[in-house]
């Protein structure tokens, strides 16, 4: 009976071979943290108005405006305020005039967390609705 020559080239291709139950693993964990993360994370819906010719008449009604200038700066009816002094100011009208609704004027140049402190403080005031006003001023 002949033996038969067993070949060492058979085991260097077990060798070669890369595990990626690891790489697997991981890809899975982070999958699955997304998933658990994603439905805790808050967003902010903005709910944009109609284009009409009445949305006009609105913004010559409003007795809360809001500017924000390209420098930050933040004026109510055209008085130069702070952060502190606004939100003051804010809960002061929401008293005289429940029903109004403040309108924003935010500068393109201006910082969008300037915006989000002044959404913020109008949240605080009790206000429910903040126009967001688009047009130079």
């Amino acid at each position: 009976m002949r033996k038969k020559k067993i070949f060492e080239h058979s085991t260097t291709f077990d060798e070669n071979l890369i595990n990626l139950t690891p790489l697997i693993d991981v890809v899975f964990v982070v999958l699955i943290s997304f998933i658990l993360i994603a439905p805790l994370l808050e967003v902010d819906h903005i709910n944009l108005a109609e284009c009409s010719p009445k949305s006009d008449k609105n913004i010559e009604k409003a007795t809360i405006i809001l500017k924000v200038k390209e420098d930050d700066s933040i004026l109510i009816n055209n008085r130069l305020v702070t952060l502190l002094e606004l939100k003051d100011l804010l809960k002061e009208k929401k008293r005289l005039n429940p029903n109004q609704i403040p309108q924003l004027y935010h500068d393109k140049k201006a910082s969008f967390g300037s915006y989000q402190s002044i959404k913020n403080l109008v949240e605080f005031a009790g206000f429910e609705k903040l126009d967001v006003v688009l047009q130079p001023y």
